[in-house]
């Protein structure tokens, strides 16, 4: 159950002075006493934050040498006594979750030793399950490898009296140690866990970005799901999601602990609320919106019903297996009716629990997923999707399912109300979907920040130079301002003429802003003759006809930080911004004013 990609001998990983009887002796006692815990960490999808599964993991005794996983699974190797460690580990973090009364799917570390052993050892995983009351669906094998294994042969047909009773197979740290794309040829497993090594500054390194589009294509040829491993920041989760990569782990999410996993669950929902992308859509359109009504079987019904059910209903696609108000598989029209088509197969078939027909891996998604992150999904994802529909939830609890029809229906509608609505010099959303923007934030009791953008001394610049420049202009403000925005969770538009509107989410907002202000400076530098430039600025006749120095022109920004509660609407919002953008326009050459009184 360690986390171990371990490709020296296991003497070697052991501290020098411990050997021999110490050695022995200090693993036995490790062993009779099970003196061993459990901690968890969460697997989430990348769209929206939700927890998929979490991976068991073992830690030795706190006070003892062999308290690290690598040092535990080493001396037990040298000990020969690696299957008994194996098979102690499964006990402990089973009763670990029994514990605690989770349910959901476990991930769990086993080394290809432990499934080479004798007989009788996929049964004895049975009888612990059942003891724990968890079935074999709830759990998916990890494979790891410590050194190079030439048993395929072997080890497939073993691992494959555990897959038809309903065991899951995930393969370790793809592309490091022995894990290797031979191993996952031979093994065809279910879940494929990209390296750290491939993850950590992948935003900084095309040779890792194109290593990853290469196994998320891989995965997406075989029916596979890839998890990347060692995320740590939105920087890294960023391209592996844009490549099609749909499951992560990682201190992003949460590190392993021995804790209530509901409490890893709440902080790892808390934390990539931050990245949920925002949308210009009017009502930030979710999962929940395609929501339809399907019939939905129990795991104990027959085989039989499901095709009483769709053979009475030509408009029934598909009908979920729920157990206890959680989804649990998909029986898929074409897939029943051309089975009962076969000769002898309702024979066959019909009488046999329904879950023997269920595709065991529908797509489930969460209500609240915006449909933006819904259809980048699907798209990576298996095409039979877009035929079966997908399974919605809330929190886990089943609500109802949804097409692929719907979803493509819907976000033509999208793309549609936004050609409507956009600014058609810059591109930009106008004043509809920025109202709606604003109102959805405040009805979410988000926090966040409105910065109002303006040019000052436009008009002049435009009166000299000609309205095509002017335009030019415009269009330099508001592609400097979405190179400064964070794309995953802030929102630029445009008013109209010179005026812009930023809600910002990310953090460092205010550097952001700054670094506008100093970009726009420089661009708009080129559009101004060399005379100008030098001079700082030119003489034009002024509104009353007399002639007036104009400095070049530069960008004004008034900023409020918004906290939930404070405003009612986008109304009473935009005029507090308007105000602040005022206060920034009195101070000579480019400013940035942020509010900081509370409104009365």
């Amino acid at each position: 159950m360690s986390k171990a990609s371990l490709v020296s001998s296991p003497a070697d990983r052991l501290p020098d002075w411990l050997a021999g009887d110490a050695l022995s002796a200090e693993l036995g006692a490790i062993l009779q006493h099970r003196r061993l815990t459990a901690v968890y960490q969460p697997i989430v999808e990348l769209a929206d934050g939700r927890i998929f599964a979490h991976e068991g993991l073992i830690r030795g005794p706190a006070t003892s040498v062999l308290a690290q996983p690598t040092d535990l699974f080493a001396a037990a190797e040298t000990g020969g006594r690696l299957l008994e460690l194996d098979r102690l580990c499964l006990d402990v973090m089973l009763a670990g979750v029994a514990a605690c009364g989770r349910t959901g799917k476990w991930f769990v570390n086993v080394c290809p030793d432990s499934i080479l052993a004798g007989r009788g050892r996929p049964e004895a995983c049975l009888r612990a399950l059942a003891a724990c009351g968890m079935r074999p669906e709830d759990i998916v094998i990890e494979l790891t490898e410590s050194r190079p294994s030439g048993h395929y042969d072997h080890l497939r047909s073993q691992l494959r009296r555990y897959r038809d009773m309903g065991f899951g197979l995930a393969l370790d740290d793809l592309g490091e140690g022995f894990s290797s794309l031979r191993l996952w040829a031979e093994l065809q497993p279910d879940f494929v866990k990209l390296d750290k090594f491939f993850v950590r500054g992948i935003h900084q390194d095309p040779v890792r970005q194109r290593f990853a589009a290469a196994v998320a294509d891989i995965a997406a040829a075989t029916g596979a799901r890839v998890i990347a491993e060692g995320i740590e920041t939105f920087d890294e989760l960023e391209p592996l999601y844009r490549y099609g990569i749909g499951l992560g782990q990682g201190y992003l999410f949460g590190r392993p602990e021995a804790v209530p996993l509901g409490a890893i669950e709440r902080e790892t929902r808390d934390r990539m609320t931050t990245y949920a992308p925002m949308t210009a859509s009017p009502a930030r359109a979710t999962a929940g919106e395609l929501l339809i009504e399907v019939p939905t079987l129990p795991p104990a019904a027959l085989n039989e019903q499901a095709y009483q059910l769709f053979n009475a209903d030509s408009d029934c696609f598909a009908i979920p297996v729920v157990d206890g108000g959680q989804p649990v598989g998909l029986l898929r029209r074409h897939h029943v009716l051309e089975t009962f088509a076969r000769p002898f197969s309702r024979e066959l078939y019909s009488k046999k629990s329904c879950m023997q027909m269920m595709d065991a891996d529908p797509l489930v998604v969460d209500c609240r997923m915006s449909l933006e992150a819904l259809s980048a999904r699907v798209v990576a994802a298996d095409r039979r999707y877009l035929v079966d529909g997908f399974i919605i939830t809330d929190e886990g609890r089943y609500l109802g399912m949804g097409t692929g029809f719907d979803l493509m229906r819907r976000m033509t509608e999208m793309q549609i109300s936004a050609a409507r609505y956009a600014n058609p010099l810059t591109g930009l959303p106008g004043n509809v979907p920025i109202n709606e923007t604003i109102d959805q934030l405040l009805a979410d009791n988000a926090h966040f920040v409105i910065a109002y953008c303006d040019l000052d001394h436009f008009k002049p610049f435009n009166d000299l130079y000609g309205y095509h420049k002017g335009d030019e202009l415009i269009q330099l403000a508001g592609s400097t301002l979405v190179e400064a925005a964070d794309g995953r969770c802030d929102f630029v538009g445009h008013i109209g003429g010179d005026d812009f509107i930023m809600l910002m989410r990310s953090v460092d907002w205010q550097p952001r802003l700054e670094r506008v202000l100093v970009a726009f400076d420089d661009g708009a530098r080129a559009f101004f003759r060399p005379g100008h430039r030098e001079a700082g600025g030119y003489v034009l006749p002024g509104r009353t006809g007399d002639a007036a120095f104009f400095p070049l022109t530069c960008m004004s920004i008034g900023a409020v930080k918004v906290e939930p509660g404070q405003y009612a609407s986008h109304h009473e919002l935009s005029a507090a911004a308007a105000d602040a953008k005022h206060i920034a326009k009195k101070t000579p050459g480019r400013s940035l004013f942020v509010e900081r009184r509370v409104p009365a």
